[in-house]
Parts: structure tokens; C-alpha cells; sequence
């Protein structure tokens, strides 16, 4: 799972592996470790109706209502994002990049644009 905050918006983006671990355990948390802390961040399916987050104790916590994760989890749709809050919230499935990039994409999803950027 990833996660880019720019100011008052917060991002995360799951491979396959993190969508099918959130689908099976209601629960995602990644962890980093900066000298003796950690910052955590977390996805937890919960039974409140909109897509919600909070700070507590170094962890930041997206709250995914369990009927948005069950369509997310088991349909193609991308993602979901809450903009009626003073926190812009979104939650995606993480593409492969049209670009090289360094990093490992072997457990994203297929990028549906890939053919789009191809013919250029």
C-alpha cells in the first residue's frame, strides 16, 4: 500500500496482494520507521456509511465502509474518494506506470490506458 498526502488531500493505493489481505481481514497497515518512531498508516473496513480518516498515536487510519470495500474488492472499479470533508480523502487500486520506473510492478493492476499510450 502506498500513501501521498499533499496538504489537505490523502491518497492510498493498493496492488493486488494489499486489495486481496484488506478483502480477507477487513485491515491493511503499512509501517515506517524514522529513527526511534514509527509512522503508520492504515485501511480498516468499517460500518459507517462515507469514506472517512483520522491521526492517532502516529497512524494514520482510512475508514472504508464494508459496503464500498465488498464492490471495490470484488469489481473492477478503480476506486473511491470522499470530497465533502475539510480532508480530501481517495482510495485506488495502484495502476502499472505507462513510463519506466524503477520500482516493482509485477503485483499492480494493469494500467487500462496501456494501449492508448502505445500507439503514440
Amino acid at each position: 500500500m502506498k500513501i501521498r498526502i499533499k496538504g489537505n488531500s490523502l491518497r492510498y493505493r493498493l496492488t493486488k496482494t494489499d486489495v486481496e489481505h484488506f478483502d480477507r481481514d477487513g485491515y491493511l497497515e503499512e509501517t515506517s520507521t524514522f529513527g526511534t518512531q514509527q509512522f503508520k498508516y492504515a485501511l480498516q473496513r468499517t460500518m459507517s456509511e462515507i469514506l472517512t480518516a483520522d491521526f492517532t498515536d502516529n497512524t494514520i487510519t482510512m475508514y472504508m465502509p464494508a459496503a464500498m470495500a465488498i464492490e471495490w474488492t470484488s469489481t473492477d472499479r478503480v476506486g473511491y474518494q470522499n470530497n465533502n470533508s475539510q480532508l480530501q480523502l481517495l482510495i485506488e487500486k495502484d495502476f502499472k506506470c505507462l513510463d519506466n520506473v524503477a520500482e516493482d510492478q509485477s503485483d499492480n493492476y494493469p494500467n487500462p490506458l496501456v494501449e492508448n499510450f502505445s500507439k503514440r
